[in-house]
């Protein structure tokens, strides 16, 4: 494993990224021994620390990434800042490279502050579907004694986040919501699709089209039209504030939900707080041509902790699990999977989840777990 990067990690990464470096120069001589091409065997892999927590969880990835022996170069941007020339250098480097894996970005909230890098990079490379699985994990303690396992599927292009607003006049701002016939029947067609493949039952499109008829309703009609094409799947309409309750309530009776751009990230949101919190969650986006970013599926920057040893880097250890499997590296991510299921069984939990474990404990164990399941398959 070879990283390329550009920029500079401050002072308080250096350490625990120290652990990464050394797993990947035992990877890389192993190749070097073997006689084997490095840059013909190494995977070209964009990777984004991001803001706040961001590189302590992308520190724990490369460490057990290196650990499990995937055979990945990392294109690196520790810095990425106010000025569009760094964004497009990243945008580039994902565009080539078809696959990045990222930390959160912190998007300001205040009026007159630079545009959201997330969004930047969404519409650029066309990522489209938001894919945040949320499932129950052994070891960790909810407020549900149901198995949880829901795939919140969100468009990510349009909606409140097309970013179009002007004031009309002083005191009197606007804001527009664009939903297209084009990106509703995208987004249901992939989410369709994937109940499918992915051995699906239901399909749940969130909405509020009682209020907001043409948007939402022009939403609710590609899904209607897609979902006469998948006869095998149950196909239900609820509307968002009613879908809120119902999670707090019964979260069991959900499977797929598909839904428009911010009605995704509450719902993915809401649905963290039931198995553990906004640090179990993986996420993927997909695009339309062919790239796709992998990072925490609640995206929280947790400035709060930055820096402080005490993150949770479970849900981007599994974007990364994601990652692995979307390149084709399907053993690497099983045996990362299990490593983590094997860590929180064990009760090595991080704070937020009723444990004493630091980020770089967890981390430890993932990576002890690694070669126990290693020598169990000798």
């Amino acid at each position: 494993m070879l990283e390329r990067v550009h920029g500079g990690m401050d002072g308080g990464q250096s350490l625990f990224c120290l652990l990464a470096a050394l797993f990947a120069c035992h990877f890389v001589s192993l190749l070097k021994v073997r006689n084997f091409p490095l840059q013909e065997v190494l995977r070209p892999v964009t990777l984004i620390p991001g803001d706040g927590i961001g590189p302590e969880c992308v520190a724990a990835v490369t460490g057990v990434l290196a650990a499990a022996e995937c055979p990945i170069r990392w294109e690196r941007f520790d810095r990425l800042g106010k000025n569009p020339l760094e964004i497009q250098q990243v945008i580039t480097s994902i565009s080539t490279n078809g696959v990045a894996l990222k930390g959160p970005l912190f998007t300001k909230a205040e009026r007159w502050s630079p545009a959201s890098r997330n969004m930047q990079m969404r519409k650029a490379l066309d990522l489209f579907a938001n894919v945040v699985p949320i499932r129950s994990n052994p070891g960790v303690k909810t407020r549900h004694d149901c198995d949880i396992d829901i795939v919140v599927i969100r468009e990510n292009t349009e909606g409140e986040y097309t970013g179009i607003e002007h004031e009309v006049a002083p005191g009197v701002v606007q804001s527009t919501k664009v939903i297209t016939e084009e990106a509703s029947l995208r987004i249901a067609n992939f989410a369709f699709d994937y109940a499918a493949k992915n051995g699906r039952k239901k399909v749940s499109a969130i909405h509020k089209a009682n209020i907001q008829k043409l948007s939402d309703g022009e939403f609710l009609n590609g899904c209607r039209e897609v979902s006469k094409n998948y006869p095998d799947i149950e196909y239900e309409e609820m509307i968002v504030d009613n879908t809120s309750m119902q999670l707090a309530m019964r979260p069991e009776q959900f499977d797929v939900m598909i839904t428009p751009n911010l009605y995704g990230t509450i719902v993915t949101n809401i649905a963290s707080g039931l198995v553990g919190g906004p640090g179990m969650l993986p996420g993927a986006n997909y695009g339309g041509r062919g790239q796709a970013i992998f990072e925490s599926g609640a995206r929280h920057v947790a400035l709060d902790i930055e820096g402080a040893n005490r993150a949770n880097p479970i849900g981007t250890l599994r974007a990364a699990v994601m990652m692995l499997e979307h390149i084709g590296m399907h053993q690497q991510a099983a045996n990362i999977s299990n490593a983590i299921e094997a860590t929180l069984e064990q009760g090595v939990l991080t704070l937020d989840l009723g444990g004493t474990a630091t980020t770089q404990d967890l981390t430890c164990a993932v990576i002890q777990n690694l070669s126990v399941s290693d020598s169990d398959s000798d």
